[in-house]
């Protein structure tokens, strides 16, 4: 990492790399490799005194730890995994809406007695007398399955490490239950594996992380509130629309205080002619039947691009945490 540069950990590889790709795009920002696929280190076109490092998802979570890099994307599971005390080492500043998976408790389908992990203690009570050993549990995921089941209760287990797929392990008679992660359950259900009515441990998806432990220079502050701007500019205008209502008149202190309650902003008010608000996208319905009703002749409904405000709430978010 440079003295100065804001460093960014992108999956080096795979799905979570396109979409990381695509999660930049969508705010006009372009990740290049100078030198081809095969590089390790690039740039972010668009916001300078930015460094990409390109990297496993399980390492940027130990880059990020250690303050190697200041911002990462990886996956919640890996952060929650991976680290003893999370939010002493990173801070979580935007889920990125893809790489959606739970972390899960699975059992025999054939257990039909068995719902919950409060029966678990049943299972485990039983093979204690029966076979004089301790439920097994097959897993990558030790440290989310050790703190999941103390607080539940479970003390009577040992894990199994899994080193290839984990959902086999009942059915080869290496465990008897796995925790594993899921998408869509389908590979579970192929197994006939059930997930517990109370087993979701995590609910994980791909998040931008700030490290802590990272050096923030003055320039990399700088870099991060560009970038962060840049971002939450896009997510926001990606959920609001924005209504242009052609009318007579300006809008009177009733419907302003009707737009404010769905969410609403005004972007222009001129006394006679056209009108601007922001809505919510579930609110442009509504909004509109209101304008069409206060004289507009017509309201026309666009997607902006971005959203700049004289806030940065996801910057202050990553100042407000570097401080505590």
């Amino acid at each position: 990492m440079s003295e100065t540069a804001l460093t960014i950990g992108i999956p080096s590889k795979g799905r979570l790399q396109e979409n990381a790709f695509a999660f930049f795009a969508k705010a006009g920002l372009k990740v290049v490799q100078p030198r081809g696929a095969r590089d390790y280190r690039g740039a972010l076109e668009g916001i300078e005194g930015v460094e990409i490092a390109f990297l496993s998802a399980s390492e940027i979570v130990g880059e990020i730890a250690r303050g190697a890099v200041h911002l990462g994307i990886t996956g919640a599971d890996l952060v929650y995994e991976s680290l003893a005390d999370p939010a002493a080492k990173v801070e979580f500043l935007l889920p990125l809406g893809f790489g959606h998976a739970n972390v899960v408790v699975a059992v025999p389908e054939a257990w039909i007695d068995v719902q919950d992990t409060t029966d678990l203690e049943d299972v485990a009570a039983r093979l204690r007398a029966q076979h004089g050993r301790r439920l097994r549990v097959a897993t990558k995921y030790i440290n989310l399955t050790r703190r999941f089941f103390k607080s539940a209760g479970v003390v009577d287990y040992r894990i199994v490490e899994s080193l290839g797929a984990t959902e086999g392990a009942p059915a080869a008679g290496t465990a008897d239950i796995i925790v594993d992660i899921t998408t869509t359950g389908s590979t579970l259900a192929a197994n006939a594996l059930k997930v517990l009515d109370d087993g979701i441990i995590l609910k994980s998806e791909a998040n931008l992380v700030a490290s802590r432990a990272a050096e923030w220079t003055p320039q990399a502050h700088e870099a991060a509130k560009r970038l962060l701007a840049r971002l939450e500019a896009q997510r926001k205008a990606s959920r609001m629309r924005e209504l242009r209502a052609f009318m007579d008149q300006g809008m009177n202190c009733a419907f302003k205080e009707t737009l404010a309650a769905a969410g609403g902003e005004v972007l222009l008010d001129g006394e006679a002619g056209v009108i601007s608000v922001l809505v919510p996208e579930a609110s442009v319905a509504a909004i509109s039947d209101v304008l069409v009703e206060k004289g507009a002749s017509r309201v026309l409904v666009s997607t902006p691009h971005y959203a700049f405000g004289a806030e940065n709430p996801v910057y202050e978010q990553l100042v407000a945490a570097l401080r505590s």
